[in-house]
């Protein structure tokens, strides 16, 4: 695979090179190669599975984690990142659904599973020079990582990305965007979020220094702000809302980075106001806006946002599609729109993945063949204008909330699983373009407790055993009945009125 051939020759010519960093834990070009190496040769010669197999890979920003993830693509298996704050309901779930023949615990705690092997790699001695061959690697139409999404049903679907879907994303970055060799990369997302790649996988290919933020520096501005301070960061990679969340701080500004030159904006819109500050802060700096669901690997539409755009747009767009791809607007019938009416948008060409793992009624409800290549429906509203993609929200129940993709369904099902709740809505606010917070419309059951907060307490603790915290509602309200419409379904649009009311 190209990628791999890449990295390795950024191996041969930088070896101490710094790749990856996390805090004051740092692996070099070199270390991240030979260890890869040397667990990719275990992993084979010791756990006997079947090629393509997925394999988990559990932990938070370490740098076990970039050492992992190309052990298994070198072994010729998918891996499947999971978060630290996924609760662990969630993983043996994701675990049973993948079929996983092995997870890779890079983490010091000890995690229970049934029926699969866990491998830790703390207690591992990887000293010794392995060779695994480059036949092993995962080819081109194999299936090199997969990420777990929200699921309408309860439970979380595996998008199966192939490496030559991940190949043609990280070409497109690597040509279209000023990645220049070396640069340094910010990574906030974690790597169960397909943003991650956006950062990631560019920064091998282009020799550069992956800068990664924990959770625990993210939650305090003091250390967030002085490690920002030190990063030498030159390309920033994140959701709008994080960028957002840094403005309080006055000093967030080209002075606290004079390297920064980049930004790049995926996962949620990029509202007007927040191009606009950042454009006052950066003044040189480079803003584009992109857009793409897991299912169509990161990204496949750019856009550089300038002083020109701001001034005439109401509402940014989100570009124009990478070379490679087509962007249909279709009707309900699937017949394609003229220029400017809104409809469904659907995404045709390379970066369209293999479809759910596991799931075949899925995969043939949402992707498909058009002019002969792969297409993926959605379910995003938006239209084309002079050629720029406008997208604009969801034609369903299935949200981005500060960068984070999930079907409102999902937390819905999750709510009336807990014994204190009888029916219950999610309603996203949302007073401007994007969502702020969540809100559950609940019809709880008999209880006991005397004050709402403490039956909103008991609700969310019972959330938190099954859903990440992303996705647990900011603010609950109570209510005798949810509203019907004629058909029988939840009239969300009343119950909707009555909450703010």
């Amino acid at each position: 695979m190209k990628l791999l051939t890449t990295i390795a020759q950024h191996v041969a010519v930088s070896p101490e090179q710094t790749a990856f960093r996390n805090g004051e834990d740092a692996i070099s070009y070199s270390m991240l190669w030979n260890r890869s190496d040397r667990l990719a040769a275990l992993i084979r010669n010791s756990c006997q599975l079947e090629r393509q197999t997925p394999i988990v890979v559990y932990g938070h920003m370490g740098t076990d984690m970039p050492v992992s993830f190309l052990a298994c693509v070198k072994a010729g298996y998918p891996y499947i990142p999971i978060d630290t704050s996924i609760p662990m309901e969630r993983v043996r779930l994701i675990v049973e659904k993948s079929g996983a023949g092995l997870v890779i615990n890079t983490t010091d705690s000890d995690i229970e599973l049934d029926n699969v092997a866990v491998l830790y790699t703390a207690a591992l001695q990887l000293e010794q020079k392995e060779i695994i061959g480059r036949d092993l690697w995962v080819k081109e139409d194999e299936v090199f990582y997969i990420i777990y999404t929200s699921g309408s049903t309860g439970n979380p679907k595996g998008v199966q990305v192939t490496a030559a879907n991940l190949q043609s994303f990280t070409d497109w970055m690597t040509s279209d965007f000023p990645l220049e060799q070396g640069k340094v990369f910010l990574n906030q997302a974690p790597f169960s979020f397909d943003l991650s790649v956006m950062d990631f996988y560019p920064a091998l290919q282009s020799g550069g220094t992956i800068h990664a933020l924990t959770k625990d520096v993210i939650n305090k501005p003091k250390l967030l702000f002085e490690n920002l301070s030190s990063s030498a960061l030159q390309i920033w990679t994140s959701t709008p809302s994080f960028v957002q969340m840094c403005f309080p701080n006055p000093d967030f500004n080209a002075e606290m980075l004079p390297e920064l030159d980049t930004f790049l904006f995926c996962g949620e819109v990029l509202p007007l106001a927040v191009a606009k500050e950042l454009k006052e802060r950066f003044p040189q700096a480079r803003i584009f806006n992109t857009y793409g669901p897991t299912e169509a690997t990161v990204a496949v539409t750019s856009i550089e946002v300038t002083e020109d755009l701001l001034a005439k747009e109401e509402a940014l767009p989100v570009g124009r599609p990478k070379p490679d791809m087509h962007i249909l607007v279709v009707d309900e019938t699937g017949n394609p729109l003229p220029d400017g009416e809104k409809g469904e948008l659907i995404l045709v060409g390379p970066s369209v993945t293999n479809g759910y793992l596991g799931e075949p009624l899925l995969t043939e409800n949402a992707y498909g063949i058009v002019y002969d290549m792969q297409a993926y429906q959605t379910g995003d509203a938006g239209l084309i204008k002079d050629g720029l993609v406008y997208c604009q929200g969801r034609l369903d129940y299935q949200i981005k909330l500060h960068g984070y993709r999930m079907e409102l369904e999902e937390i819905e099902f999750h709510l009336q699983q807990s014994e204190y709740i009888k029916s219950a809505i999610i309603i996203p606010y949302a007073p401007e373009e994007e969502i702020e917070y969540l809100i559950a419309a609940v019809v709880p059951e008999e209880h006991d407790f005397e004050k709402e907060y403490q039956l909103t307490a008991a609700i969310r603790k019972d959330l938190a055993l099954r859903l990440p915290a992303y996705m647990i509602p900011r603010k609950f309200t109570y209510h005798l009945t949810i509203p019907m419409t004629m058909n029988g379904k939840a009239d969300r649009k009343r119950m909707k009125e009555e909450v703010f009311a």
